[in-house]
């Protein structure tokens, strides 16, 4: 009995590995982060005419311009004021997401041991989708009124492919993304295949940097089309090959595979039923399997060719 058991759990660890992909749970309870957030969204709504001065000093970066009256009217704004109330419901206690960007700056300090952790920035900007999170390596300013929930009446006018990302649980996602977009110098390889697994070493960062989050909220998709995405693997391999596109320089593959999109684009009956940026998903999985068959570094992979990487993944998609 005891023997079976044995064999149940290890299938079970096995099958969990392949859909989950390789473990990358480290410690790093004693790498050493100076973590510091700083409420802007706080401090400025609740600023009054008396206390401006105060708060811009704090804040410079933060004020362009010194008209003190465009900020006292947008202070007192009923609908800066309802975006604010809205905000703080959810918001209020960031001591949750405190803890995760703490690990997160742990495992990037793992990895890079020059890595300082920037100073954080709560604030709100009017649900700019585009610039939820900006890093620039001193300062992460952080837009929380864009994680809501998606269902937030705020959100009624965005796509749906849009805001079933805009939940306080996809944040740390998001903030992972903007720091890995800057430590991966731009893409200039211009054949699908490179483009694909070029994007999946940014997912593997991923993996590596938030080892405790689920592959489907890494990659943002919903359950269905994750599910569709795990299903469909080996045909969307053979579709690839078929139509020649891994070595195809044709820039519309971006808007069908790789880029944001509330379906991707084979032109058959069923693509509705596909998330977006299935390329980036598959090339997540070669990347995945060349760090499964070689042994490298995180740092190694980066500086790897994507067609090394394509020959030496040995990559078979799952049936």
């Amino acid at each position: 009995m005891q023997r079976i058991c044995a064999v149940f759990i290890l299938i079970t660890l096995l099958y969990s590995c392949k859909k989950e992909g390789k473990k990358l749970e480290i410690d790093v309870s004693n790498i050493a982060v100076d973590l510091k957030v700083a409420r802007f969204d706080i401090d400025f709504y609740k600023t009054t005419k008396e206390t401006l001065s105060k708060t811009k000093q704090q804040y410079s970066m933060l004020f362009p311009h010194n008209n003190d009256s465009v900020w006292i009217n947008k202070i007192n704004d009923k609908d800066e004021q309802e975006l604010f109330i809205e905000t703080q419901k959810i918001f209020k206690d960031l001591s949750k997401e405190e803890k995760q960007l703490e690990k997160l700056f742990q495992h990037i300090k793992y990895y890079n041991k020059n890595f300082q952790s920037p100073t954080v920035i709560t604030m709100l900007t009017n649900i700019d989708y585009d610039n939820r999170v900006v890093y620039n390596k001193g300062f992460l300013l952080i837009s929380l009124d864009a994680y809501l929930g998606e269902t937030h009446e705020f959100y009624n006018d965005f796509p749906k492919y849009i805001s079933q990302n805009n939940h306080k649980e996809h944040l740390i996602v998001d903030v992972a993304n903007a720091i890995i977009n800057t430590q991966i110098p731009p893409n200039v390889e211009r054949n699908f295949i490179d483009k694909m697994i070029y994007e999946g070493k940014k997912m593997y960062l991923l993996d590596t940097y938030l080892p405790k989050v689920s592959d489907r909220e890494k990659i943002g998709y919903t359950k269905e089309k994750w599910d569709w995405a795990l299903n469909s693997e080996e045909d969307i391999w053979k579709y690839f090959i078929e139509k020649d596109f891994l070595f195809s320089t044709d820039s519309e593959l971006n808007k069908r595979f790789l880029d944001i999109a509330p379906f991707s684009k084979f032109y058959l009956g069923e693509d509705t039923l596909s998330p977006g940026r299935i390329g980036v998903w598959v090339g997540w999985q070669i990347v995945r399997s060349y760090m499964e068959k070689n042994d490298v570094s995180l740092s190694e992979l980066l500086q790897t060719e994507e067609e090394e990487i394509f020959k030496k993944s040995k990559y078979k998609p799952k049936k």
